[in-house]
């Protein structure tokens, strides 16, 4: 990568999120308050580090000529969705007190299911966001 805050590699591949999103300023500061982000790039599209992976959010459209039958809109029905971004902490009970205290509204408090610990935030457009503490190997 040309500058290691941008996710941008000189070979192979790196994976980001992107998210659709009614207010750029509004979801770019969420996510810096709650998940600590660095931003890479304010707007149109907002690029942002966290951890060690990279968020983008923009604002939603009409077909394009490369996804001529796609539009992109944030999430119509909060309680229905096909994906969400997973993010897996140290401490789930440590990430659920401060992200709450940093303004994020989860679902439910960390819940135990044996194999991980869990619960769910929504960002500021109800995108779901799982985050989870693994507590032993799966299988």
């Amino acid at each position: 990568m040309t500058d290691p805050d941008l996710p941008a590699p000189s070979e192979g591949f790196v994976l980001t999120h992107f998210a659709v999103v009614s207010d750029q300023d509004r979801s770019r500061e969420w996510y810096e308050r709650v998940l600590g982000a660095k931003t890479v790039n304010p707007r149109d599209p907002v690029i942002m580090k966290v951890a060690n992976g990279w968020i983008t959010l923009n604002v939603g459209g009409g077909p394009t000529v490369d996804k001529p039958d796609v539009v992109l809109d944030v999430p119509s029905d909060p309680n229905r969705t096909s994906s969400f971004l997973n993010i897996r902490v140290a401490d789930v009970q440590k990430a659920y007190r401060e992200w709450r205290a940093a303004g994020a509204e989860f679902l439910t408090e960390p819940k135990d299911l044996g194999q991980e610990i869990r619960c769910y935030m929504r960002d500021p457009d109800g995108h779901l966001i799982e985050v989870g503490q693994t507590t032993r190997a799966l299988g």
